[in-house]
């Protein structure tokens, strides 16, 4: 019988043990975050486990993670959760896969070409301000609610030229259901459970109908217009898939999964993002005053304009840090297609692939002092010393997010608008703690205080 030299043989990644029936799911579930940092803390830059009959990898390295996203990205298949979100999404961007995607992407792009960027930044300057002037000091208010009522606004003026201001609320009552119950859909057999006239199914149900109106109308007042405003919305009613079996335009269906996916998508991360950008400077008095010295020095009172954002250095490092901490997309998820090597593993076809942008951009070697919010980071040559997925807050590949350019301009010109003339503190005995579903949420209402800047309070 022939030897195998040991050194051949691929090493078994370190392994996290479970239940017997499902696995390490129920620690998963308590606090992802947290179980994948002490996986990490644990296991170094692979680690391994089972959920319920699923073998998952979590890769901590950028090299690795490079890999998976961009080198070999044929190989993957996107994750279960994008799979299960095609009950809310439908074949958007977001669910789609190989061709289907490349073709939709295509369709899409022209809305985030740098042109088009330009024209946006207006528009979302103006919501930020209408924000800004219903604030009043002293006033005690849920910024989360806020944020997500600003960016609704903005996604929906810039890529669908609507105001459905009217409708924030009940669009944002309907988000909080479906992202609450999206999680029961991502439990074992759900894909069941789904089917039953269950009260959780009926409320998931109620909340996707909820959206649909508001989506379906729209695409009914653009049609029955027939303008063209050069927006998302537009482009799409007015596109053709070439490459299709037919070169018919897009159906209300196709048009509404693609408006939804994006709908959704812009508004819930650049929220989360903003909401994470105010509470902590919020907790970092000094970082909070250099922002506030570059906005008088930059600014001087007035709004910003697109113009002005290579002067606001400091305030993109304030939402680059953010982004870092406390990323909207905390996990991304693929599953392998064939057996594929990692470094001295082999990980087998069917498994899934885990990289959480939460553990690697808290990692103390690619970020000194990594739980500091540290703005001025992303002005020194730290950057260039850093492996390219050190930092990944919106992937990387053929899946990098569409709108990665437009939720930077958006972070920079909102943070720049508001804290020009407020400041926000905790309100008493405010609880903060992290809740990891599809993007990552407070766990609680965040409560704060305005207050006006004194160097604005002269100021218009």
């Amino acid at each position: 019988m022939k030897t195998i030299p040991v050194k051949n043989i691929p090493r078994r990644p370190p392994e996290i043990k479970g239940g017997a029936i499902l696995g390490v799911w129920q620690n998963y579930l308590r606090n992802p975050p947290a179980f994948l940092e002490k996986a990490a803390r644990d296991c170094g830059d692979i680690a391994r486990f089972r959920l319920v009959h699923h073998n998952a990898y979590l890769l901590n390295h950028p090299d690795w993670i490079k890999e998976v996203l961009v080198t070999n990205q044929a190989n993957f298949t996107k994750s279960r959760m994008l799979e299960r979100a095609r009950v809310l999404l439908g074949d958007g961007l977001l669910t789609s896969e190989d061709e289907f995607h490349r073709r939709q992407r295509r369709m899409v792009q022209p809305a985030f070409h740098r042109d088009r960027l330009a024209g946006y930044a207006a528009s979302m300057v103006d919501c930020a301000a209408r924000c800004r002037d219903q604030w009043q000091s002293g006033a005690e208010f849920d910024v989360s609610q806020s944020m997500v009522r600003l960016s609704m606004g903005i996604v929906a003026r810039t890529l669908f030229s609507a105001d459905i201001e009217s409708e924030a609320d009940e669009i944002s009552e309907a988000l909080g259901q479906v992202f609450k119950l999206f999680e029961a859909l991502l439990m074992p057999f759900s894909q069941w459970l789904e089917k039953l006239p269950l009260p959780s199914v009926r409320r998931f149900e109620r909340a996707r109908d909820r959206l649909d109106k508001t989506v379906y109308r729209l695409i009914a007042e653009r049609r029955a217009s027939g303008r063209d405003t050069g927006d998302l919305l537009s482009m799409l009613l007015l596109s053709q898939d070439e490459e299709g079996e037919s070169r018919q335009g897009l159906t209300d269906k196709q048009v509404r999964d693609e408006a939804l996916t994006l709908l959704l998508a812009g508004h819930e991360t650049a929220a989360n993002a903003l909401i994470w950008t105010w509470y902590l400077l919020s907790q970092n008095p000094d970082a909070e005053a250099k922002l506030y010295a570059e906005l008088d020095r930059v600014l001087a009172g007035r709004l910003p304009v697109l113009d002005d954002l290579p002067q606001l250095r400091y305030t993109e490092g304030v939402f680059a840090e953010a982004l870092r901490l406390y990323p909207p997309a905390w996990a991304i998820g693929r599953r392998a297609k064939q057996e594929f090597s990692i470094g001295e593993y082999k990980i087998p076809a069917r498994s899934i692939v885990l990289m959480s942008p939460w553990v690697v951009h808290r990692d103390a070697r690619w970020f000194s002092d990594p739980l500091k919010f540290a703005p001025e980071r992303w002005q020194t040559a730290e950057i260039e010393t850093r492996p390219k997925f050190s930092y990944f807050p919106f992937g990387g590949g053929a899946r990098l997010c569409i709108g990665e350019r437009f939720a930077w301009m958006e972070g920079v010109l909102v943070i720049a608008t508001l804290a020009s003339r407020w400041r926000l503190r905790m309100a008493p005995g405010q609880r903060v703690d992290t809740q990891a579903r599809i993007t990552l949420r407070p766990k609680y209402p965040m409560r704060m205080i305005v207050e006006q800047r004194a160097s604005d309070a002269s100021s218009n």
